[in-house]
């Protein structure tokens, strides 16, 4: 998991008013809106191992034992989150943050991008 707020303020720096859409083109990765730093961040990866186990059961096989489960995560933790931005920030709440999910340890490297639509 890494907090990726503070790329998608630079993005939106200065852009007036409208949506900042933030997508991950990679199946096994999603987009969290979640608190980091007082331990909701590890509460959501035991969550993530609770409901979806690195187990051998799953019928993706390919990668490493239990990979399948990383291809089922973001229908539970969607790949894109829209967020208002007013005035160049973000209008995230107080203690949101927009966090990268991935589990899969087979392929460490990942693009977000970001587009943002002035309103």
């Amino acid at each position: 998991m890494r907090d990726i707020t503070r790329e998608a303020e630079q993005f939106v720096s200065g852009a007036g008013d409208g949506l900042l859409h933030v997508f991950v083109p990679h199946a096994t990765a999603g987009l969290a809106l979640i608190e980091t730093g007082a331990g909701s961040d590890d509460d959501l990866l035991s969550a993530i191992d609770d409901l979806l186990p690195a187990q051998d059961k799953w019928r993706h096989r390919h990668g490493s034992p239990g990979h399948g489960r990383d291809h089922v995560l973001p229908a539970w933790i969607p790949p894109y989150a829209s967020l208002p931005v007013i005035d160049g920030r973000i209008a995230l709440g107080t203690w949101q943050s927009i966090c990268l999910v991935d589990p899969n340890g087979d392929n460490p490297t990942r693009q977000v991008r970001f587009s943002f639509l002035a309103g």
